[in-house]
């Protein structure tokens, strides 16, 4: 685990997308990763590649820019890249950190074996995503 105290468990909670799991989950999420840090400039993400890791803002901010034009500017608690947590599809966005930044880092196979491991997650994962979806479209369709 890249933390192994309560407060690294509560910073997970705050990602969407891990915001239902308890304790236990949270803690077998946080031995699958890795956090790192990584300097100003850095690119988490380019659109239109493959990727096969997500990450979670632990510190500092990152900009989210797709074709060229800057959509958002994320801070602590967010993750990136997490579609590819669940296909082998081309990124959607370009992720840059703003200065230097902490992430926490999963990649494929290990939310995979995660998601093996505690079958309910699945279920979380999915209610999860299918919120994201309708605010997506509340935003663009109304």
């Amino acid at each position: 685990m890249a933390r192994g105290n309560q407060a690294y468990l509560d910073h997970l909670k705050k990602v969407a997308l891990f915001s239902a799991c308890n304790n236990k989950e949270l803690q077998r999420i946080a031995r699958s990763g890795t956090e790192i840090k990584v300097p100003e400039g850095y690119k988490l993400t380019d659109q239109g590649q493959l990727g096969n890791q997500a990450f979670v803002i632990v510190d500092g901010t990152v900009t989210v820019k797709r074709n060229g034009k800057k959509v958002a500017q994320l801070g602590p608690g967010t993750m990136v890249g997490e579609l590819s947590l669940l296909d082998h599809g081309p990124r959607t966005a370009t992720v840059t950190t703003d200065g230097d930044a902490t992430v926490f880092v999963i990649d494929q196979r290990s939310f995979m074996a995660v998601l093996d491991d505690v079958p309910a997650m699945s279920h979380k994962l999915l209610g999860a995503l299918a919120g994201r979806i309708r605010d997506f479209d509340r935003q663009y369709y109304g």
